[in-house]
């Protein structure tokens, strides 16, 4: 009986934790200076909400990009430069994070891949037409 009593209490504690937690300070506020307001913006609408993946911190209402938001507008106050907030979240989250395609030297592979296909593509429709020509 008291295994039994003990597993409901295991099973139920979890279920009495608050799960909420009070929003981050500049989530849903804006910066009182519009310049810096504008300079966090910009950089929000380049940033991809990490829970959703299909949208900007900037549009997106999850917890975490509040949380994001936040921290965006708190460096932009403390007078740190959207590019430097920018590498600070492609280091802490990958470059998924960002909208903006980075040029590293591994993802060139990655940019020619058109490029190629399209040369090939061009090489076997002129083989094509030259055969057609023939006949």
């Amino acid at each position: 009986m008291k295994y039994l009593v003990l597993l409901f209490a295991l099973i139920a504690a979890p279920l009495s934790a608050q799960t909420a937690l009070p929003p981050a300070p500049y989530a849903n506020q804006q910066i009182a200076d519009p310049a810096l307001e504008r300079k966090a913006k910009a950089l929000m609408e380049t940033i991809r909400c990490l829970t959703c993946q299909s949208q900007s911190i900037a549009d997106s209402n999850a917890s975490m990009a509040g949380d994001m938001r936040s921290q965006i507008r708190e460096r932009i106050i403390a007078g740190e430069q959207p590019e430097a907030i920018r590498a600070w979240l492609i280091t802490r989250y990958g470059d998924w994070v960002s909208y903006e395609p980075t040029a590293a030297p591994i993802l060139w592979p990655l940019w020619a891949a058109p490029l190629v296909l399209l040369g090939l593509g061009l090489l076997l429709l002129r083989g094509r037409i030259k055969r057609k020509g023939r006949a």
